[in-house]
């Protein structure tokens, strides 16, 4: 929320400052110009790309998705190859990634508090 209103806030101060008719406005009638001009561009910005575009959560969702599973199979394979020692050791950077992407996917897929 910070950053759209930054952004906003940019944009009303460059279409003040680049309008010398709104400029005009706004100083004879600063309470009623400077809202309805600040309503106008928020209404006008393009919309978030998390917000409006699916995809981005499928791809993030599909790629650690996809890296839990190679993991999940490299230590299969890891355990496999050496089952007849007795002695399986696992590399921790396996454990390590597979509990991050674990981790990063509950993230993204569990419902945020604030939002219902």
């Amino acid at each position: 929320m910070e950053q759209e209103s930054i952004r906003s806030a940019i944009t009303l101060a460059n279409r003040i400052v680049n309008s010398p008719e709104l400029s005009d406005r706004v100083k004879n009638n600063l309470s009623v110009e400077l809202p309805r001009i600040a309503e106008q561009v928020v209404s006008e910005l393009p919309p978030k790309p998390l917000d409006s575009d699916p995809w981005i959560y499928r791809i993030v969702v599909l790629a650690l998705g996809g890296t839990v599973l190679i993991v999940v199979a490299g230590a299969v394979a890891l355990a496999a190859a050496h089952s007849g020692t007795g002695d399986v050791k696992i590399p921790e950077v396996l454990t390590a990634i597979g509990s991050a992407a674990v981790g990063a996917l509950a993230g993204l897929l569990a419902p945020s508090p604030g939002r219902t």
